[in-house]
């Protein structure tokens, strides 16, 4: 019988995805762990092996097609002694048991009661318009999909099927609808003669625009800033960098700061969930990283018994897997706390928006040139301001306020995160 092959669910989160390439054709041999197909997430670019032997018979989903759900079919293998003609009466869009019945309830019924209309069905290029509450035409998954792609009206179309079913060669020589009774969809507001260009989402920034709006929407944030003395840091990143020839960036130490601080603060490493706190005994640091069309963090676990070294050359290892577009959902699912700098941008200060689950995120800005007060006396220092967004469900504010100060401790006198 003929295998299905369907859209992997390649990480616990995943609900649909873009079927970025086709690596076989169809009428290929292919065998059990041969990359078939790349798949990609809201986070990266995976590549998918086939579970079976067989011949690709058909390929159902055509490549680039966004927003596929997990489950749904994606191409069709065949056995020995198969051929394209056992495709035909293949469902290979699966449906909730409870659709299916009622659908099979609907056609059964207007089959019954209305058989000559089903005979007097119009035969191709006259398209109906079909009014709101009609009942669905009876047409395989695959006559739909064809239709679909195709932009043929399923309703003008005379089914050859059981019961008047339209399959799919009932659509051979029928003409796309040209005209069409729905409202179309509305283009972009012009304003003036201003040029508009439309861009489609990526499934990543859909993913992003989702999340994001979730979290300001239910998580309570609250903020807290403070400024931080950076000379010490860059005076010890210079002197490692040189002595050990090493290329530590400001954000590994930061990374590492962080880390120490929620070792000191545990009350803060925290997630909320529901009726519940839940309190991580490791510090597992999410790192924003900036990728074209959006954003991924990937983690770098048990960051808080980490140096500084084995910190930065795994995330200079982790940002080019990103950029990329090659993380594991293994190395950017999880984390406990994020990290995000946009001081290579020039930034002085931001508040970045927490990432769900957890409880907290940091962002810091640029290092700059200002003048402070120290002993009386007004001196140039190099400043850093960090702001604390925290989930006021799991943190309060001495919590967060407490975290802060022990990551402005640390930064200001750097010894004290390798210890």
């Amino acid at each position: 019988m003929t295998i299905e092959i369907q859209m992997p669910a390649l990480s616990p989160t995943m609900e649909k995805g873009t079927l970025a390439k086709w690596l076989v054709s169809e009428g290929d041999e292919i065998r059990s762990g041969d990359i078939i197909a790349e798949i990609e997430t809201d986070k990266a670019t995976m590549e998918v092996e086939a579970a079976d032997d067989g011949r690709v018979g058909k390929l159902v989903v055509a490549e680039g097609t966004p927003d596929v759900p997990v489950g749904q079919v994606i191409a069709v293998l065949l056995e020995d002694g198969e051929d394209e003609g056992d495709i035909e009466a293949l469902d290979s869009a699966p449906k909730p048991k409870d659709q299916s019945r009622q659908e099979a309830e609907k056609d059964k019924t207007k089959a019954t009661k209305a058989p000559e209309q089903a005979e007097k069905a119009p035969t191709a290029n006259a398209p109906s318009p079909r009014q709101n509450g009609q009942e669905r035409v009876f047409a395989s998954p695959l006559a739909r999909r064809i239709a679909a792609q195709s932009g043929i009206d399923l309703s003008a179309v005379k089914g050859s099927g059981p019961g008047g079913r339209v399959v799919k060669r009932d659509l051979e020589g029928a003409a796309p609808l040209v005209a069409t009774t729905e409202k179309p969809a509305p283009g972009p507001a012009a304003v003036g003669d201003m040029p508009v260009e439309e861009v489609k989402l990526t499934s990543m920034r859909k993913v992003i625009a989702q999340r994001l709006t979730e979290a300001k929407q239910t998580v309570p944030h609250f903020y807290l800033t403070v400024d931080v003395a950076m000379d010490r840091l860059l005076a010890l990143r210079k002197q490692v960098n040189e002595e050990e020839d090493l290329a530590l960036s400001v954000n590994d130490f930061l990374i590492k700061a962080l880390a120490a601080a929620l070792r000191k603060v545990p009350d803060a490493n925290v997630q909320y969930a529901g009726d519940k706190l839940l309190k991580f005994g490791r510090v597992d640091v999410s790192v924003a990283v900036a990728i074209d069309g959006g954003l991924v963090t990937p983690v770098i676990r048990g960051a808080d018994s980490k140096g500084v070294a084995a910190i930065g050359a795994e995330m200079r290892a982790l940002a080019e897997k990103a950029r990329a577009g090659k993380l594991t959902p293994e190395e950017y699912q999880g984390g406990t706390v994020s990290l995000s700098n946009l001081g290579m941008y020039g930034i002085k200060q931001f508040d970045a928006v927490i990432n769900p689950p957890q409880a907290a995120i940091l962002a810091v800005g640029a290092a700059e040139e200002r003048a402070v007060i120290r002993d009386g006396e007004i001196v140039p220092a190099r400043v850093m301001t960090a702001t604390l967004s925290c989930d006021h469900r799991a943190i309060d504010g001495a919590i967060g306020a407490n975290l802060l100060t022990t990551f402005k401790q640390l930064v200001e006198n750097p010894i004290k995160m390798l210890l």
